[in-house]
């Protein structure tokens, strides 16, 4: 193929550097946008620059937004600044905010602790989350998915926080194990992912 059809071997090894593209789609994939008229592929593509390009990361909490500064979580007045819950991506987030049953803040490190994956704490926003902790805060709440990355991932921050503030006022919790080891909150239903915030514990 790399002889016969060089365009296609690029759009395959651009395609293979997808993260969670499984490689038994990447044909699937390129025959749909290969498909695709004319108009409808510039519309997708002037999509995916207008969002590179437009979308801001919270200055507070890390989420994706469209403006600079502080994101509608962290300006919201009717939301209680002093809770804050951690989470590993801007979907996790909004697993929980559609719920309806937390009213805190949140803070999205970026991901997971992964050696494998080539992910380190540098490469998180765990320095920024440990920074903001001395404003105020009386819980922190870890809402990582229930993986050995996931579980990793919260000792080491409960090992900087404990570091960072060794005299410390608020309480550390972690969702309850109403969610299933191994998935993640993308995954499962609402009212799961409610019972488990509702019936964290600490950590």
């Amino acid at each position: 193929m790399n002889d016969q059809l060089p365009t296609l071997t690029k759009l395959l090894k651009q395609l293979q550097q997808v993260p969670y593209l499984a490689s038994k789609n990447l044909y699937r994939v390129a025959h749909h946008f290969l498909q695709m008229d004319g108009q409808r592929l510039a519309q997708f593509c002037a999509i995916m620059q207008e969002a590179h390009a437009g979308l801001k990361k919270c200055d507070v909490c890390c989420a994706w937004q469209e403006r600079q500064g502080a994101c509608s979580f962290c300006s919201s007045t009717k939301r209680d600044t002093s809770l804050i819950c951690v989470v590993e991506t801007w979907y996790d987030l909004y697993a929980i905010e559609k719920t309806g049953g937390f009213q805190g803040v949140y803070h999205v490190l970026g991901g997971a602790i992964s050696p494998l994956d080539g992910i380190s704490p540098e490469d998180l926003s765990v320095s920024q989350l440990v920074a903001r902790l001395s404003n105020g805060c009386t819980e922190l709440i870890f809402a990582l998915n229930q993986t050995p990355e996931g579980e990793a991932t919260s000792s080491y921050i409960a090992r900087k926080i404990n570091q960072g503030h060794p005299e410390r006022t608020f309480k550390i919790t972690c969702l309850s194990r109403g969610v299933p080891v191994g998935s993640s909150l993308e995954s499962v239903d609402r009212v799961t992912v409610f019972k488990a915030l509702a019936e964290r514990r600490l950590f």
